[in-house]
């Protein structure tokens, strides 16, 4: 498994990092296969362990730390903190109250008493970009973390991150963690380019793009919209009715055909594809079966030719994703309508 530098951390680790996203609750339930699962790619060379907080609301952490008792020291470990993990409005976001206490939880689930990559989750318009990178400055201080990075963040935010923390004298983000796949381009635009103009180390997620570049679908009829899987939790992404999934759809096929005159199956080229970039550092690899694994890790040395790679600029055009759902973040002023209208008294008054 090739290495690379993170983010000028000096910290080593593989191209691919095993996700636990899938461990838990929210899809597989069996601690002892996960288990197996985090050993075998331990065991494959992968170094490079991400976890957060939310997922099965801290259950996979809690499988990650009984998958590495006893190899700790050789594991680089990510989790992450933001997102709701009870009822209180207090018990998530990014605030200096919340993220303070969440570490403790985290590092107790972990069974391990630090971090090496703490990550904020997702942008938090309630707290000042300051209050956030101040906790984490105090925690890196304390030796809970080792280095701290964010995750799905748009670009003019990664940049008032950097500069906040030039600024006030804070930890700065040494990684990014965004969403990247061949139908979800449009990181390429500004977010990549914009860690590596701030040096960041990328660490990119949903490179099947849930499950579209997995080889599941090769038709409307293949996508469930009727049962209990994502298809049906998140219709909007996969509905094959709606015009955006619909150019989903057509991509797939073409990059299908594409895969097979490459010699490759079409995860592998996905995979091959985001590594590519010279921005990326790693890629999270989220199986959810030892067969996933086994089928991910066949395919670590993959290298696509430029034409291949030109072959895929011209099936989806860089920067862009067919889908404006699938970059798992809405700014605050396209999602509350109150933000871009004046209130009624003052348009009375114009």
């Amino acid at each position: 498994m090739k290495r690379r530098i993170l983010g000028g951390t000096g910290i080593s680790v593989s191209q691919y990092a095993l996700g636990a996203m899938m461990f838990g609750a929210l899809a597989n339930e069996d601690h002892d296969e996960c288990v197996r699962i985090i050993h075998r790619a331990l065991d494959a060379g992968i170094n490079f362990v991400d976890t957060a907080d939310i997922y099965s609301r801290g259950e996979s952490e809690e499988i990650v730390g009984k998958a590495l008792k006893g190899r700790r020291d050789d594991v680089v470990l990510a989790t992450k903190a933001h997102g709701s993990m009870g009822p209180d409005a207090n018990h998530g976001g990014n605030s200096r109250r919340w993220l303070v206490r969440e570490v403790e939880n985290s590092l107790r689930r972990l069974g391990t008493d630090y971090i090496d990559l703490y990550q904020i989750h997702r942008p938090d318009p309630a707290t000042d970009i300051d209050e956030t990178l101040s906790a984490l400055t105090d925690l890196v201080r304390a030796g809970k973390v080792r280095a701290v990075g964010s995750s799905t963040f748009p670009a003019e935010q990664i940049v008032e991150a950097q500069w906040a923390s030039e600024r006030r004298g804070h930890v700065r983000f040494r990684t990014e963690q965004p969403p990247y796949s061949i139908l979800a381009r449009g990181v390429e635009a500004a977010v990549l380019p914009t860690t590596q103009k701030y040096g960041m180390g990328v660490l990119t997620w949903g490179p099947l793009s849930a499950g579209w570049l997995s080889g599941r679908y090769t038709q409307a009829a293949d996508i469930d919209l009727t049962g209990t899987g994502r298809a049906a939790f998140e219709r909007h992404k996969f509905d094959p009715s709606l015009p955006e999934n619909a150019l989903k759809l057509q991509a797939v096929g073409e990059l299908t055909k594409l895969a097979a005159e490459a010699g490759l199956s079409l995860p592998h080229l996905a995979v091959g594809f985001v590594l590519a970039h010279p921005a990326v550092t790693s890629v999270i690899i989220g199986p959810r079966t030892m067969e996933h694994l086994d089928d991910l890790l066949a395919g670590a040395d993959t290298v696509l030719s430029e034409d291949v790679l030109d072959r895929i600029d011209e099936i989806v055009p860089p920067g862009t994703d067919l889908n404006r759902a699938d970059s798992y973040y809405v700014p605050p002023a396209l999602a509350d309508k109150t933000l871009r209208r004046r209130a009624g008294a003052d348009l009375a008054g114009r």
